[in-house]
């Protein structure tokens, strides 16, 4: 049997092995906070392009639309009513595509999709919302019955037919703007490529 002596001694030379064994280990504990991941990070409001031309064109289409909107549902009764519903939609659904847009760009949100063509999507938006709010309006002016929240929708669907239409136009500048830099960057990259093959093949002769 071991003595008290040697039980005290082997937990001594125990406790040694053991700090130093800890002590050379990799794996030491860390007293450093962990930092928990920020999902909005990156997230933030871009008041250059609220400034800018399509920041300031888009809040008015948004503000526009929402108006025309709440004065054609005023509209109790009606008959007949196909201008009337075609407005309501056309208007609604301008606001809120138009609206979700405005976000993404405000938000840098577009940044987190880069491989979507965002140039292209708000021209495709502004082009179509263009088109089926002047249809809209010269339909509701056509048949309509004469009442204040009528002309009112159809005032109002003109004035966001024409702001839709400087947003397309500038957003097709920017559109092919971009289309020509792209094409631009290629041509130069195409270029570069050939320049290097052609100082390959000078550099062996043996090959060609």
């Amino acid at each position: 049997m071991r003595t008290t002596e040697d039980a005290e001694g082997f937990d001594g030379e125990a406790s040694n092995t053991s700090m130093i064994s800890g002590a050379s280990s990799p794996y030491q504990p860390t007293t450093e906070p962990v930092l928990s991941r920020n999902v909005m990070g990156g997230i933030r409001c871009d008041m250059e392009y609220l400034k800018s031309y399509f920041g300031i064109l888009k809040v008015v289409e948004v503000v526009l639309s929402l108006i025309g909107f709440i004065c054609i549902e005023t509209i109790m009764m009606c008959s007949p009513c196909g201008g009337v519903y075609f407005f309501e939609f056309v208007s609604c659904s301008c606001f809120v595509v138009t609206g979700v847009l405005l976000l993404i760009f405000c938000l840098n949100l577009h940044t987190k999709v880069p491989h979507v063509n965002w140039s292209l999507t708000d021209l495709v938006n502004t082009a179509a919302s263009t088109f089926f709010f002047f249809l809209s309006s010269l339909v509701l002016a056509c048949i309509n019955h004469n009442t204040g929240a009528e002309i009112a929708a159809v005032i109002f669907g003109f004035l966001v037919t024409g702001v839709y239409g400087v947003n397309s136009f500038l957003a097709v500048r920017r559109w092919r703007r971009g289309n020509g830099c792209q094409g631009a960057a290629q041509t130069s990259e195409y270029m570069r490529a050939r320049t290097a093959s052609r100082g390959e093949m000078e550099a062996r002769p043996e090959l060609a």
